[in-house]
Protein backbone atom coordinates (compact mmCIF):
# COMPACT_ATOMS: atom_id res chain seq x y z
CA UNK A 1 0.00 0.00 0.00
CA UNK A 2 1.19 3.59 -1.15
CA UNK A 3 0.95 6.10 1.57
CA UNK A 4 -2.63 7.54 1.48
CA UNK A 5 -2.66 11.37 0.64
CA UNK A 6 -1.86 13.70 4.57
CA UNK A 7 -5.32 14.74 6.25
CA UNK A 8 -4.44 16.18 9.04
CA UNK A 9 -7.77 17.22 10.52
CA UNK A 10 -8.65 13.26 10.52
CA UNK A 11 -5.58 13.28 12.97
CA UNK A 12 -7.30 16.06 15.00
CA UNK A 13 -10.41 13.92 14.70
CA UNK A 14 -8.68 10.67 15.80
CA UNK A 15 -7.13 12.92 18.56
CA UNK A 16 -10.55 14.15 19.71
CA UNK A 17 -12.14 10.81 19.67
CA UNK A 18 -9.50 8.89 22.01
CA UNK A 19 -9.26 12.08 24.45
CA UNK A 20 -13.59 11.56 25.07
CA UNK A 21 -12.87 8.02 25.74
CA UNK A 22 -9.98 8.73 28.11
CA UNK A 23 -12.17 12.13 29.63
CA UNK A 24 -15.12 9.82 30.70
CA UNK A 25 -13.18 7.30 31.92
CA UNK A 26 -11.05 9.35 33.83
CA UNK A 27 -14.65 11.34 35.20
CA UNK A 28 -15.31 7.76 36.07
CA UNK A 29 -12.44 7.11 38.60
CA UNK A 30 -12.57 10.46 39.92
CA UNK A 31 -16.26 10.77 40.85
CA UNK A 32 -15.54 7.33 43.15
CA UNK A 33 -12.55 8.62 44.84
CA UNK A 34 -14.13 12.25 45.41
CA UNK A 35 -17.44 10.19 46.96
CA UNK A 36 -14.85 8.02 49.30
CA UNK A 37 -13.44 11.11 50.17
CA UNK A 38 -16.58 13.36 50.69
CA UNK A 39 -15.54 15.85 48.26
CA UNK A 40 -18.18 17.38 45.93
CA UNK A 41 -17.48 16.05 42.28
CA UNK A 42 -19.81 16.24 39.14
CA UNK A 43 -18.98 15.05 36.07
CA UNK A 44 -19.00 17.67 32.99
CA UNK A 45 -22.02 16.35 30.64
CA UNK A 46 -21.24 18.82 27.60
CA UNK A 47 -20.30 16.28 25.64
CA UNK A 48 -21.09 11.81 25.64
CA UNK A 49 -17.93 10.90 26.25
CA UNK A 50 -18.59 7.31 25.28
CA UNK A 51 -19.39 8.31 21.97
CA UNK A 52 -15.59 8.72 21.11
CA UNK A 53 -15.80 5.21 19.87
CA UNK A 54 -18.47 6.20 17.42
CA UNK A 55 -16.25 8.85 15.83
CA UNK A 56 -13.29 6.31 16.22
CA UNK A 57 -15.85 3.91 13.73
CA UNK A 58 -16.20 6.37 11.23
CA UNK A 59 -13.26 7.51 10.89
CA UNK A 60 -12.25 3.50 10.70
CA UNK A 61 -14.71 3.17 7.60
CA UNK A 62 -12.97 5.99 5.88
CA UNK A 63 -9.32 5.34 6.84
CA UNK A 64 -9.62 1.82 5.57
CA UNK A 65 -11.32 2.84 1.97
CA UNK A 66 -8.87 5.65 1.61
CA UNK A 67 -5.54 3.74 2.06
CA UNK A 68 -6.57 0.77 0.34
CA UNK A 69 -6.82 2.95 -3.01
CA UNK A 70 -3.61 1.78 -4.43
CA UNK A 71 -4.62 -2.31 -3.50
CA UNK A 72 -7.28 -2.52 -6.40
CA UNK A 73 -6.07 -4.35 -8.64
CA UNK A 74 -3.15 -6.21 -7.29
CA UNK A 75 -3.20 -9.79 -6.94
CA UNK A 76 -2.56 -10.16 -3.85
CA UNK A 77 -4.43 -6.66 -2.46
CA UNK A 78 -6.33 -9.22 -0.17
CA UNK A 79 -2.64 -10.46 1.92
CA UNK A 80 -1.06 -6.81 1.86
CA UNK A 81 -4.75 -5.44 3.12
CA UNK A 82 -4.84 -7.99 5.73
CA UNK A 83 -0.90 -7.72 6.48
CA UNK A 84 -1.48 -4.06 7.17
CA UNK A 85 -4.44 -4.31 9.13
CA UNK A 86 -3.14 -6.99 11.41
CA UNK A 87 0.32 -5.06 11.89
CA UNK A 88 -1.26 -1.89 13.25
CA UNK A 89 -4.12 -3.64 15.13
CA UNK A 90 -3.43 -6.82 16.97
CA UNK A 91 0.57 -6.45 18.21
CA UNK A 92 -0.20 -3.42 20.97
CA UNK A 93 -4.01 -4.72 21.85
CA UNK A 94 -2.02 -8.29 22.47
CA UNK A 95 0.51 -6.09 24.46
CA UNK A 96 -2.74 -4.56 26.19
CA UNK A 97 -4.49 -7.70 26.77
CA UNK A 98 -1.72 -9.53 28.08
CA UNK A 99 -0.95 -6.69 30.62
CA UNK A 100 -4.16 -6.88 31.75
CA UNK A 101 -4.17 -10.62 32.34
CA UNK A 102 -1.29 -10.23 34.44
CA UNK A 103 -2.60 -7.60 36.61
CA UNK A 104 -5.78 -9.53 36.89
CA UNK A 105 -4.21 -12.09 38.30
CA UNK A 106 -1.58 -10.08 40.68
CA UNK A 107 -4.62 -7.33 41.69
CA UNK A 108 -8.22 -8.55 40.59
CA UNK A 109 -10.41 -5.88 39.79
CA UNK A 110 -7.48 -3.11 39.10
CA UNK A 111 -8.81 -3.16 35.20
CA UNK A 112 -11.47 -4.11 33.94
CA UNK A 113 -11.23 -7.92 33.03
CA UNK A 114 -13.37 -10.53 32.83
CA UNK A 115 -12.67 -14.20 34.57
CA UNK A 116 -14.35 -17.08 32.53
CA UNK A 117 -11.90 -19.51 32.14
CA UNK A 118 -8.94 -20.19 29.22
CA UNK A 119 -11.56 -20.28 25.98
CA UNK A 120 -12.46 -16.71 27.09
CA UNK A 121 -9.06 -15.53 26.59
CA UNK A 122 -8.05 -17.46 23.59
CA UNK A 123 -11.31 -15.67 22.11
CA UNK A 124 -9.92 -12.13 23.12
CA UNK A 125 -6.71 -12.72 21.80
CA UNK A 126 -8.23 -14.12 18.29
CA UNK A 127 -10.83 -10.88 18.01
CA UNK A 128 -14.21 -13.60 18.96
CA UNK A 129 -17.22 -11.84 20.66
CA UNK A 130 -17.97 -14.46 23.10
CA UNK A 131 -20.44 -13.71 26.51
CA UNK A 132 -18.74 -13.53 29.61
CA UNK A 133 -20.49 -15.39 32.92
CA UNK A 134 -22.79 -12.32 33.31
CA UNK A 135 -24.20 -12.35 29.98
CA UNK A 136 -21.78 -9.27 28.89
CA UNK A 137 -19.87 -9.73 25.10
CA UNK A 138 -16.89 -8.65 26.37
CA UNK A 139 -12.83 -9.81 25.45
CA UNK A 140 -10.77 -10.19 28.80
CA UNK A 141 -9.44 -6.50 28.17
CA UNK A 142 -12.70 -4.95 28.03
CA UNK A 143 -12.16 -1.73 25.90
CA UNK A 144 -11.51 -4.60 23.04
CA UNK A 145 -15.51 -4.90 22.57
CA UNK A 146 -14.43 -2.24 19.99
CA UNK A 147 -11.45 -4.23 18.21
CA UNK A 148 -14.01 -7.27 18.03
CA UNK A 149 -15.87 -5.19 15.66
CA UNK A 150 -13.18 -3.45 13.49
CA UNK A 151 -11.91 -7.15 12.83
CA UNK A 152 -14.55 -8.32 11.49
CA UNK A 153 -14.73 -5.01 9.17
CA UNK A 154 -11.54 -5.63 8.26
CA UNK A 155 -12.37 -9.28 6.88
CA UNK A 156 -15.62 -8.15 5.34
CA UNK A 157 -13.69 -5.23 3.40
CA UNK A 158 -10.80 -7.70 2.17
CA UNK A 159 -13.30 -9.78 1.18
CA UNK A 160 -14.82 -7.12 -1.49
CA UNK A 161 -11.40 -6.14 -2.21
CA UNK A 162 -11.02 -7.56 -5.59
CA UNK A 163 -14.65 -5.99 -6.70
CA UNK A 164 -12.89 -2.23 -7.25
CA UNK A 165 -13.14 0.36 -5.16
CA UNK A 166 -16.85 1.49 -6.13
CA UNK A 167 -18.63 -1.87 -5.61
CA UNK A 168 -16.56 -2.14 -2.69
CA UNK A 169 -17.90 -0.48 -0.46
CA UNK A 170 -21.09 -0.03 -2.02
CA UNK A 171 -21.15 -3.82 -1.32
CA UNK A 172 -20.02 -3.79 2.27
CA UNK A 173 -21.97 -1.40 3.06
CA UNK A 174 -24.71 -3.60 2.02
CA UNK A 175 -23.30 -6.41 4.04
CA UNK A 176 -23.42 -4.53 6.99
CA UNK A 177 -26.76 -3.34 6.34
CA UNK A 178 -27.96 -6.62 5.85
CA UNK A 179 -26.02 -7.88 8.80
CA UNK A 180 -28.42 -5.38 11.17
CA UNK A 181 -31.44 -6.64 8.86
CA UNK A 182 -31.00 -10.08 10.37
CA UNK A 183 -30.03 -9.29 14.29
CA UNK A 184 -33.65 -7.70 13.86
CA UNK A 185 -35.04 -10.07 12.12
CA UNK A 186 -33.69 -13.38 13.36
CA UNK A 187 -33.75 -13.91 16.92
CA UNK A 188 -31.85 -15.37 18.32
CA UNK A 189 -28.29 -15.47 16.75
CA UNK A 190 -25.44 -17.26 17.78
CA UNK A 191 -23.73 -14.89 20.04
CA UNK A 192 -20.76 -13.51 17.63
CA UNK A 193 -23.67 -12.85 14.92
CA UNK A 194 -25.79 -11.23 17.44
CA UNK A 195 -22.67 -9.14 18.58
CA UNK A 196 -21.52 -8.22 14.94
CA UNK A 197 -25.35 -7.75 13.70
CA UNK A 198 -25.76 -4.67 16.35
CA UNK A 199 -26.11 -1.12 14.06
CA UNK A 200 -23.57 0.74 15.54
CA UNK A 201 -21.64 -1.28 12.09
CA UNK A 202 -23.54 0.79 10.25
CA UNK A 203 -20.84 4.05 11.38
CA UNK A 204 -18.31 1.79 8.96
CA UNK A 205 -20.27 2.07 6.68
CA UNK A 206 -21.09 6.08 6.58
CA UNK A 207 -17.23 6.42 6.61
CA UNK A 208 -16.51 4.12 3.70
CA UNK A 209 -19.24 6.62 1.63
CA UNK A 210 -17.66 9.54 2.84
CA UNK A 211 -14.41 8.10 1.53
CA UNK A 212 -15.92 7.02 -1.99
CA UNK A 213 -17.55 10.54 -1.92
CA UNK A 214 -13.72 11.95 -1.54
CA UNK A 215 -12.51 9.30 -3.98
CA UNK A 216 -15.12 10.49 -6.59
CA UNK A 217 -14.35 14.33 -6.15
CA UNK A 218 -16.35 15.92 -3.33
CA UNK A 219 -14.85 18.87 -1.63
CA UNK A 220 -16.36 20.94 0.50
CA UNK A 221 -15.60 24.93 1.02
CA UNK A 222 -14.27 25.56 4.30
CA UNK A 223 -17.24 27.47 5.43
CA UNK A 224 -19.93 24.52 4.84
CA UNK A 225 -17.28 21.88 7.11
CA UNK A 226 -16.82 24.46 9.57
CA UNK A 227 -20.47 24.51 9.83
CA UNK A 228 -20.69 20.79 9.63
CA UNK A 229 -18.28 20.51 12.27
CA UNK A 230 -20.32 22.97 14.64
CA UNK A 231 -24.03 20.74 13.73
CA UNK A 232 -21.67 17.50 14.63
CA UNK A 233 -20.79 19.05 18.17
CA UNK A 234 -24.15 20.37 18.83
CA UNK A 235 -26.57 17.37 18.17
CA UNK A 236 -23.62 15.27 20.56
CA UNK A 237 -23.89 17.73 23.16
CA UNK A 238 -27.69 17.87 22.87
CA UNK A 239 -28.00 13.53 22.27
CA UNK A 240 -27.03 13.48 26.03
CA UNK A 241 -25.27 10.11 27.50
CA UNK A 242 -28.51 8.51 27.78
CA UNK A 243 -30.20 9.46 23.71
CA UNK A 244 -33.74 8.41 22.83
CA UNK A 245 -32.55 7.68 19.87
CA UNK A 246 -30.57 4.15 18.89
CA UNK A 247 -26.46 4.76 19.18
CA UNK A 248 -26.21 4.71 15.85
CA UNK A 249 -28.46 7.30 15.29
CA UNK A 250 -27.89 9.73 18.25
CA UNK A 251 -23.91 9.41 18.21
CA UNK A 252 -23.06 7.97 15.01
CA UNK A 253 -24.62 10.84 12.90
CA UNK A 254 -23.29 13.47 14.63
CA UNK A 255 -19.69 11.60 14.19
CA UNK A 256 -20.51 11.37 10.36
CA UNK A 257 -21.16 15.06 10.02
CA UNK A 258 -17.30 15.59 12.12
CA UNK A 259 -15.58 13.02 9.95
CA UNK A 260 -16.92 15.07 6.46
CA UNK A 261 -15.95 18.30 7.74
CA UNK A 262 -12.13 16.41 8.61
CA UNK A 263 -12.54 14.69 5.07
CA UNK A 264 -14.25 16.64 1.94
CA UNK A 265 -11.89 19.29 2.24
CA UNK A 266 -8.43 19.59 0.84
CA UNK A 267 -5.18 17.50 1.42
CA UNK A 268 -1.99 18.84 2.99
CA UNK A 269 0.19 18.61 5.27
CA UNK A 270 -0.44 19.92 9.36
CA UNK A 271 -0.35 23.87 10.07
CA UNK A 272 1.60 24.44 13.11
CA UNK A 273 -1.71 25.14 14.85
CA UNK A 274 -3.37 21.95 14.19
CA UNK A 275 0.51 20.11 14.87
CA UNK A 276 0.07 19.15 18.85
CA UNK A 277 -3.38 17.74 17.85
CA UNK A 278 -1.61 15.98 15.26
CA UNK A 279 1.10 13.96 17.03
CA UNK A 280 -1.90 13.20 19.40
CA UNK A 281 -3.87 11.42 16.65
CA UNK A 282 -0.87 9.40 15.46
CA UNK A 283 -0.77 8.11 18.99
CA UNK A 284 -4.67 8.07 19.38
CA UNK A 285 -4.63 3.91 19.04
CA UNK A 286 -2.02 3.67 21.78
CA UNK A 287 -4.11 6.07 24.21
CA UNK A 288 -6.96 4.54 23.47
CA UNK A 289 -5.58 0.93 25.12
CA UNK A 290 -3.57 2.32 27.60
CA UNK A 291 -4.84 5.16 29.09
CA UNK A 292 -7.10 3.05 31.47
CA UNK A 293 -4.07 1.74 33.39
CA UNK A 294 -2.88 5.17 33.44
CA UNK A 295 -5.80 6.73 34.87
CA UNK A 296 -6.56 3.95 37.39
CA UNK A 297 -2.78 3.69 37.96
CA UNK A 298 -3.10 7.77 38.98
CA UNK A 299 -6.37 7.14 41.34
CA UNK A 300 -4.95 4.34 43.23
CA UNK A 301 -1.37 6.52 43.69
CA UNK A 302 -3.74 9.50 44.47
CA UNK A 303 -5.54 7.84 46.90
CA UNK A 304 -2.77 6.28 48.86
CA UNK A 305 -1.11 9.33 49.05
CA UNK A 306 -3.85 11.46 49.89
CA UNK A 307 -2.63 13.70 47.00
CA UNK A 308 -6.34 13.46 45.36
CA UNK A 309 -7.67 15.25 48.63
CA UNK A 310 -5.03 18.23 48.30
CA UNK A 311 -5.66 19.21 45.11
CA UNK A 312 -8.46 18.25 44.21
CA UNK A 313 -11.11 16.14 41.58
CA UNK A 314 -11.15 18.65 38.64
CA UNK A 315 -7.06 18.92 38.73
CA UNK A 316 -6.86 15.23 39.20
CA UNK A 317 -8.85 15.10 36.09
CA UNK A 318 -6.84 16.95 34.27
CA UNK A 319 -3.73 15.21 35.33
CA UNK A 320 -5.25 11.51 34.49
CA UNK A 321 -5.50 13.29 30.81
CA UNK A 322 -2.20 15.03 30.34
CA UNK A 323 -0.50 11.48 31.84
CA UNK A 324 -2.41 9.71 29.79
CA UNK A 325 -1.54 11.70 26.79
CA UNK A 326 2.02 11.69 27.38
CA UNK A 327 2.27 7.93 28.11
CA UNK A 328 0.31 7.38 24.88
CA UNK A 329 2.68 9.39 22.44
CA UNK A 330 5.86 7.88 24.28
CA UNK A 331 4.40 4.45 24.01
CA UNK A 332 3.35 4.85 20.15
CA UNK A 333 6.79 6.30 19.78
CA UNK A 334 9.06 3.62 21.62
CA UNK A 335 6.82 0.43 21.05
CA UNK A 336 3.79 0.69 18.89
CA UNK A 337 5.46 1.70 15.74
CA UNK A 338 8.29 -0.59 16.33
CA UNK A 339 6.00 -3.60 16.56
CA UNK A 340 4.15 -2.42 13.90
CA UNK A 341 7.29 -2.36 11.19
CA UNK A 342 8.19 -5.90 12.80
CA UNK A 343 4.92 -7.41 11.95
CA UNK A 344 4.70 -5.38 8.96
CA UNK A 345 7.96 -7.29 7.40
CA UNK A 346 6.81 -11.09 8.69
CA UNK A 347 3.36 -10.83 7.31
CA UNK A 348 3.24 -8.59 3.93
CA UNK A 349 3.94 -10.45 0.73
CA UNK A 350 6.39 -8.60 -0.98
CA UNK A 351 8.42 -8.66 2.15
CA UNK A 352 8.55 -11.73 3.48
CA UNK A 353 12.54 -13.00 2.90
CA UNK A 354 12.62 -16.12 0.03
CA UNK A 355 12.23 -19.66 1.66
Amino acid sequence: MTRPTPLPLIQVLRALAAAMVAAGHAQFEVAGLAARAGLPFASATWLPWPAGVDVFFVISGFIIVHASASLHGKADARQIFLAHRIARVVPLYWLATTLALALAWLRPGLVGTGADGALAVVASYLFWPMARADGTVLPLYSLGWTLNYEMAFYVLFALALPWGPRRTVLGVSALLAGLVLAGALVRPLPVPLAFWSDPIVLEFACGALLALARREGLRLAGPVRLALAGLGLVLLSLAGDDPALPRCIAWGGPATLLVAAASLGPAGDASAVWRPAVVLGDASYALYLAHPFVVRGVRVVAEATGVAARIGPGPMVLLMLVLACLAAILLHRIIERPLTRIARSRLEPSRRPAE
